[in-house]
């Protein structure tokens, strides 16, 4: 008896997958202004909630640094994982709409003009997120810990100086972008899920900087500060308005060098100036 055939589904071959980014791309870059905003803010809720659940984890302080920072990783891994399946325009995986405007399917001031508008989508879907979360007393779970916990991340991503930020930016958005890249060869939502867990793991662990989830960290900290003030002895002095926006700025143009200069240019290096047609 013949044994039986099952279909496979493979995932989509490197050069498949450039062609797949460049049609992206330009769905992207084309997108009326409304919708692209509507899903921003969408990303930037989902990256939030990724962001909730990794201070949850962080505010057991029974977990040692590898297990915290790993588990943390992991369940922050939420938000990307929905970008990819549920349909958002995120800030920093659009970093890969370069390889797109590099074969000419749209023009830079479409691609800046969607850039421009997906950060300030993200910006407003963390800020709802923060929003919620205050009015749900999130801080106050775990007898106060996740509060600290918030202060705690907050203030050390305030108090990093400038240019360590932005490399910190750089690393963030080269495993962000290869999660992008990895989830448009996927073809299944179990695909999409192993190509964002692992990086955004690694990034998370390490305490890379992704200037999205920041929105969500940062502002997160200054309204549990106003809400519960410092714990004693604590410094709490970086968590101001100021670091955030140093923070923001860094992390911005690091995730941007990062994802355009590193994981795009290495793909149009590869397969770029429509190799598969010559």
């Amino acid at each position: 008896m013949a044994a039986p055939s099952y279909p496979t589904v493979d995932a989509l071959a490197p050069a498949q997958t450039y062609a797949k980014a460049v049609a992206v791309g330009k769905a992207k870059a084309t997108m009326p202004a409304y919708r692209a905003f509507v899903l921003a803010v969408a990303a930037g809720f989902y990256i939030g909630l990724g962001g909730m659940l990794m201070l949850l984890v962080k505010s057991d302080t029974t977990l040692g640094f590898a297990a915290s920072s790993l588990l943390g990783g992991f369940v922050f891994s939420l938000g990307l994982f929905a970008v990819l399946v549920a349909g958002a325009e995120l800030f920093t995986g659009n970093s890969l709409m370069a390889i797109g405007r590099f074969e000419g399917a749209y023009s830079l001031a479409q691609l800046l003009r969607s850039w421009a508008v997906v950060y300030a989508g993200n910006l407003c879907g963390s800020l709802l997120l923060v929003a919620l979360l205050r009015l749900a007393r999130f801080a106050d779970l775990n007898g106060g810990a996740v509060g600290t916990t918030i202060l705690s991340v907050a203030t050390a991503k305030c108090a990093l100086p400038w240019v360590t930020a932005a490399f910190r930016g750089v690393m963030c958005n080269v495993l962000v972008c290869l999660a992008v890249w990895m989830g448009f060869a996927g073809k299944t939502v179990v695909d999409k899920f192993l190509a964002a867990a692992m990086p955004v793991m690694a990034f998370v662990a390490c305490g890379f900087e992704h200037c999205v989830a920041n929105m969500f960290f940062i502002p997160m900290g200054l309204v549990t500060l106003g809400m519960t003030g410092a714990p004693a002895g604590a410094d709490v002095s970086a968590l101001t308005v100021g670091g955030m926006l140093s923070n923001l700025s860094a992390a911005t143009l690091g995730n941007v060098l990062g994802g355009v200069c590193f994981l795009a240019a290495l793909y149009i290096f590869a397969f770029g100036t429509n190799v598969e047609k010559k």
